[in-house]
């Protein structure tokens, strides 16, 4: 059976399970808009208001749902407005597919109407790229896209269609979804060496990273935790992998982690390593960070194997696999020394990281917001001093219930993120947590969520200024504010109403708690606005390429 090129890219869309797309037409893909209106009682099309965020609430939908995101865009500008999301994706390992159009095959490398050579442009931040200039090989080409998004470590897949190729006519035949999981791809030397050093190990630390939520290995990450009577941290984006009140984890790590955890792993004589690549924030000086201790590192990907830490054993292949198989292999562990020293350091945490609880401040409005979201909601945010805040003081308890930009640090990812986390999440309360530096970076998508009336609460912390960059100038640099103090006069709870959604702005905690319930009780998108000091500081914090001795409690 022939069909237009345009049609196919519909079908394969909905061979691969694909009901939900976030873009922006333009006229390099009206062939493609043209079959997706066709098809629309079949697939959902949102449009956002600019394309970085509709790769946002792509990369999002992904990661709550574990499924291929996809985003559609127009060529030329529609394409490079993808790449901050691509890039995006590509650092937090998001399946991702974004479908560019392109000028005509002939009129490429002419300079022509909006043209990009995007794949050129994108090399660096996908899995793969293509430009398709033969529709015969359009059907294969898309989808090996998917598979290989889906495929190994995730990761975004750019697939270029130019305008005469998606007019063009070709043969179809429907195919199975033939990829099957990958599995571990060690041989039976590795374990014996891991099993070997985790029996032998007097403190092991299970430190998890963004690859067991990914790869659905919660229960398995906790199965090893308990055979070998361990305590569990986590980098940023191994958060909501294990419940925040189950009684081995400590928290997160790093720069700005749990005093408790972060102590903890400089104890430990054995780092067992689960789906993390050992960032430059998580690990701060690298050598000490090892100091006294043999790493075990388990990666779906080789190349993050030894690339930052040195691992004494590797383990490559799917978490949820390799764990399966290194639980069943492990004779169960009785470390009771090493359990009473950890309760003793999670119970002396130093009290001078407590922020006052009778005052409006980051700590005590995250709080009051756990407190009345539901247990199935997404949390979300951008990037700054609030995303550090949620990250340290709220109660994650669900795999998947926390989205945020953790490797290339995106301010402005809030508001597409949480729009695709919310109709990943079957349109459920989705909460935002962002502030005035990054809402005012893509506030417009405000409007994409009053548009389709999704039930999102967004929480603006105002502090008037770039406050993550105020604090790194605060502690290093002399306190020589350039550039960050906003003075900005934006009305936000004006400027939402005008979208079309609910707007309040609250100063105490006694204006907190009926905002919160009125916020949790609407059916559309609403902002709170709540003013917060421009000296509050994220702690503690390890400086950059710092240890735990130079940890920083109090400013």
């Amino acid at each position: 059976m022939k069909i237009k090129g345009a049609e196919l890219i519909i079908r394969i869309l909905l061979e691969k399970g694909v009901d939900t797309v976030f873009g922006y037409p333009g006229g390099a893909v009206l062939n493609i808009y043209d079959e997706l209106y066709k098809a629309s009682d079949r697939i959902k099309h949102y449009t956002t208001c600019h394309e970085q965020g509709a790769s946002h609430a792509a990369d999002a939908y992904a990661r709550v749902t574990g499924k291929v995101g996809v985003v559609l865009a127009t060529s030329g500008p529609g394409a490079t407005n993808l790449v901050t999301g691509i890039a995006n994706a590509y650092l937090d390992s998001s399946p991702i597919v974004a479908i560019t159009g392109n000028v005509a095959c002939p009129a490429i490398g002419k300079d022509s109407f909006q043209e990009v050579d995007i794949t050129g442009v994108t090399m660096p931040i996908t899995k793969h790229n293509y430009i398709v200039k033969d529709v015969s090989r359009l059907a294969s080409v898309l989808r090996e896209a998917f598979d290989i998004a889906a495929s190994g470590r995730p990761g975004p897949v750019l697939v270029d269609i130019p305008k005469d190729v998606q007019q063009a006519e070709c043969e179809y035949e429907p195919a199975e979804d033939a990829v099957e999981p990958q599995q571990y791809r060690n041989g039976k030397e590795a374990f014996v060496q891991a099993v070997k050093l985790i029996s032998e190990c007097k403190r092991p630390f299970i430190y998890t990273g963004g690859g067991t939520v990914s790869s659905n290995a919660s229960k398995e990450l906790l199965a090893l935790a308990e055979k070998i009577d361990s305590p569990i941290g986590s980098s940023m984006m191994g958060l909501s992998a294990v419940s925040h009140d189950h009684p081995r984890f400590l928290g997160m790590t790093g720069m700005h982690g749990k005093l408790a955890a972060s102590r903890v792993l400089s104890e430990a004589d054995l780092l067992i390593a689960i789906g993390t690549r050992f960032s430059d924030r998580a690990t701060g000086n690298k050598v000490e960070y090892i100091k006294g201790k043999k790493v075990i590192h388990i990666d779906i990907d080789p190349s993050e194997i030894s690339k930052n830490i040195p691992a004494f054993v590797s383990l490559i292949g799917d978490v949820k696999s390799v764990l399966k198989k290194l639980v069943n292999e492990l004779p169960p562990c009785d470390r009771r020394d090493w359990h009473q020293e950890v309760e003793k350091i999670r119970n002396s945490s130093d009290r001078r990281l407590e922020m006052p609880k009778d005052e409006l401040n980051p700590q005590t409005l995250i709080q009051a917001v756990n407190r009345h979201a539901p247990k199935d909601c997404v949390v979300c945010t951008d990037v700054g001093q609030h995303q550090m805040w949620t990250a340290q003081y709220y109660k994650f308890s669900k795999p998947r219930s926390f989205v945020t930009s953790g490797g290339l640090g995106t301010m402005g990812f809030g508001m597409g993120a949480a729009i695709g986390s919310c109709l990943g999440n079957d349109r459920k309360k989705t909460v935002l947590f962002t502030s005035d530096g990054s809402f005012h970076m893509n506030m417009n998508e405000m409007v994409t969520a009053v548009s389709h009336q999704l039930p999102l609460v967004v929480v603006l912390l105002n502090n008037n200024t770039l406050g993550m960059v105020r604090q790194w100038q605060t502690l290093f640099f002399g306190c020589r504010y350039s550039n960050t103090s906003l003075e900005r006069r934006t009305d936000y709870v004006k400027l939402v109403e005008a979208f079309g959604a609910t707007g309040m702005r609250v100063s105490t905690l006694e204006e907190l708690e009926p905002a919160l319930e009125k916020a949790f009780a609407a059916k559309g998108p609403v902002l709170i606005e709540a003013a917060i000091d421009q000296d509050e500081k994220v702690l503690p914090m390890i400086p950059p390429d710092g240890t735990i001795k130079d940890i920083i409690l109090k400013a």
